[in-house]
Parts: structure tokens; sequence; C-alpha cells
């Protein structure tokens, strides 16, 4: 098994930054860090500095929390959490120490 972390980043689903939707510049900023893959999650309902929001009908577009993941190095993690700050970025995170790898497979060594 791999030792590395796990990065949980919490925006809005319709929050933009240099004309990308949040989510896909984190997971374009992962990918050009290294990172072995991310996902983007919209959830049904939460609550945060942003107020309570629930997915209804006639809710208006885009406040909807997504949670995107990712697993890789430290270094990795480091990296993403840099370029968001970088880039004037206040999203919230969380970050976590995981081991990783692949069922059936040997341990590959760290990026």
């Amino acid at each position: 098994m791999i030792q590395g972390e796990r990065i949980y980043l919490y925006v809005r689903e319709g929050q933009r930054h240099k004309g990308l939707l949040l989510y896909e510049w984190l997971l374009k900023q992962a990918r050009s860090l290294g990172f072995s893959g991310g996902t983007a999650f919209q959830s049904l309902a939460g609550f945060g500095r942003h107020g309570w929001h629930e997915a209804h009908f006639f809710e208006e577009a885009g406040e909807l929390p997504v949670i995107c993941v990712f697993v890789g190095s430290s270094a990795q993690v480091d990296g993403l959490l840099a370029a968001a700050t970088a880039a004037g970025l206040s999203i919230f995170f969380s970050r976590h120490p995981v081991e990783y790898g692949i069922t059936g497979q040997p341990a590959q060594p760290q990026a």
C-alpha cells in the first residue's frame, strides 16, 4: 500500500474561476499536479458558511455544494492547496492521511 493523503474541497456547483466551473478548475489543477484521479460529487443537501442548501425542483441553479475528492502524495495535496491560494480562492477543505493502492497489484512508489 502507498501512504498518502485524501483531500476534500467544498465548492458551490455554479461557482466559477477564470471562466471554468470551480470544480472543473480543481480537477484540471489536480491532473496537472500528477494526481492519478479525482472526482466531483454533487450533494443533495448541506450547510456551511454559505447557508443551508437542498435540492428542490424550483431551487435556483448553482447553489448546491459540490465535493471534490483527490488522493495522492502530501506534495500533490500541498501543490493543489498552493495553486488555489495563488489563484486567490477561498475554499473550505479537509485533508486526511490514507493508505491506498489497487487490489491485486504491488504498491507503486509515490510520485
